[in-house]
C-alpha cells in the first residue's frame, strides 16, 4: 500500500490548472488518502466535478493531469 508521501508525489500538480482542464484528484480524510472516481474541474476557487458540475466536498491534497495526455 502506498504512503501518503508517495501518493502525493503521484499528484505533483502546481498552482492550479486552468477551468477548461479536467485533472484527477487526490482527496484526504481521517482513514488516509484516496482518488476521486471521476474527473474534476478547479473553477472560481472550487473543485467541481467535471461531468455534474457539482461541488466536490472532499479535501483535496493534490492533483495531476490525466495519465496518457
Amino acid at each position: 500500500m502506498a504512503t501518503r508521501i508517495q501518493r502525493l508525489a503521484e499528484f505533483d500538480g502546481n498552482g492550479e490548472p486552468s477551468p477548461e482542464e479536467a485533472v484527477q484528484v487526490l482527496c484526504e480524510d481521517k482513514s488516509g488518502t484516496y482518488q476521486l472516481p471521476f474527473a474534476c474541474r478547479r473553477v472560481n476557487g472550487e473543485w467541481r466535478n467535471s461531468e455534474s458540475g457539482s461541488l466536490v466536498e472532499a479535501m483535496v491534497v493534490g492533483w495531476r493531469r490525466p495519465r496518457g495526455t
